[in-house]
């Protein structure tokens, strides 16, 4: 019993680590101050915890497996599913899943950009010498721009 208590602790944790952040920085919706120190602490650690996380379930688990019966070893094996998952999970950028950048950005001087009006936002960025400027109607989904102004690579966002 304390085998189980202790592999299902493992496996919140693990999940925790991953799960946590993408929900305390949620895309339209306000996030505080603490959530977001929280949710990037988290991702900061996450990669180091869920494996620690994954050895800690192989080892319960091999000590669980023999003596457990058939629907044991499946619910042995969806924790070992959950855990390698979230240590993948550590290791990806959800947030590039959910707003992928505009990797090949279409060029229109100000005077040809008709899809421009007077009164839209844009994001202007000025770098050595180069000056661009993104309508941020067209940022909205994406919020990031992947560029180069003034020779310097930039990622701009929104």
């Amino acid at each position: 019993m304390k085998r189980s208590l202790a592999l299902f602790f493992v496996v919140f944790i693990a999940v925790a680590c991953v799960a946590v952040p993408v929900w305390l920085i949620q895309p339209f919706s306000s996030q505080t101050a603490r959530a977001l120190e929280v949710a990037y602490t988290l991702r900061r650690w996450s990669p180091l915890v869920t494996v620690a996380a994954l050895l800690v379930s192989l080892f319960l688990i091999a000590r669980m497996w023999r003596g457990a019966r058939w629907w044991g070893k499946g619910l042995l094996t969806t924790a070992l599913v959950f855990v390698c998952a979230s240590a993948w999970f550590a290791r990806q950028n959800q947030y590039d899943w959910m707003f992928k950048p505009l990797a090949h950005v279409a060029y229109a001087r100000a005077d040809d950009a008709s899809f421009v009006a007077d009164d839209d936002m844009v994001l202007a960025v000025r770098n050595n010498g180069g000056a661009v400027a993104y309508p941020v109607r067209l940022l909205a989904y994406h919020h990031l721009v992947e560029d180069t102004v003034g020779e310097t690579p930039v990622v701009s966002t929104y």
